[in-house]
């Protein structure tokens, strides 16, 4: 994200927060994300950030390493790698928590990419945003919006790099049942 944006949101952010202190109700959690999260995925549908990742070569990188560990790590059931930042849902694996997993991630693509570019460096933004998946509608939800996220951002075909699994497969990773909470939808 560019410096002046990311500033003007945290300081908005840090405003909203002071007046809305959580417990949330559905509806204050509904504004925040609105507001919050959506500002952010409109800024990276629109193209913000270095877009490092429309090189099909880094994409790959970054596809092949969310399937690296699955059904180890994690179950992975839906991702796609966008020009700037990434949407994965899966299933945690207790003994690896999230901020284990995208540290993971992000410093085994991170090397790889830039020592492809003859660089080093921070690849990734530090933070991730991460949404526990509490019922089926959501769950749906998130199946869906994963794959359609680079028609949304009117990307070109080929701009993206979709990795997705078969609800009967989802089903399958979790015993039978087509949901299964904790679910974690992660976007960076």
């Amino acid at each position: 994200m560019p410096h002046n944006l990311r500033t003007q949101w945290e300081s908005e952010r840090e405003g909203w927060l002071r007046v809305h202190p959580q417990p949330w109700s559905a509806e204050v959690e509904r504004e925040y994300h609105e507001r919050f999260s959506g500002a952010i995925e409109r800024w990276l549908d629109a193209g913000y950030g270095s877009c490092i990742l429309r090189r099909k070569d880094f994409a790959r990188i970054v596809a092949e390493a969310l399937c690296y560990f699955d059904r180890e790590r994690l179950a992975l059931i839906s991702s796609v790698v966008m020009p700037n930042h990434v949407h994965a849902l899966f299933l945690q694996n207790a003994d690896w928590p999230l901020e284990k997993l995208l540290r993971s991630w992000k410093s085994f693509t991170s090397r790889k990419i830039n020592s492809l570019l003859e660089r080093d460096g921070s690849l990734w933004q530090e933070d991730y945003f991460d949404r526990i998946v509490r019922d089926e509608k959501h769950f749906a939800n998130c199946v869906r919006y994963i794959p359609r996220n680079p028609a949304k951002a009117r990307l070109h075909k080929g701009d993206s790099f979709c990795t997705r699994v078969s609800l009967h497969e989802a089903s399958s990773k979790q015993g039978g049942a087509i949901f299964n909470p904790p679910l974690l939808a992660t976007a960076d």
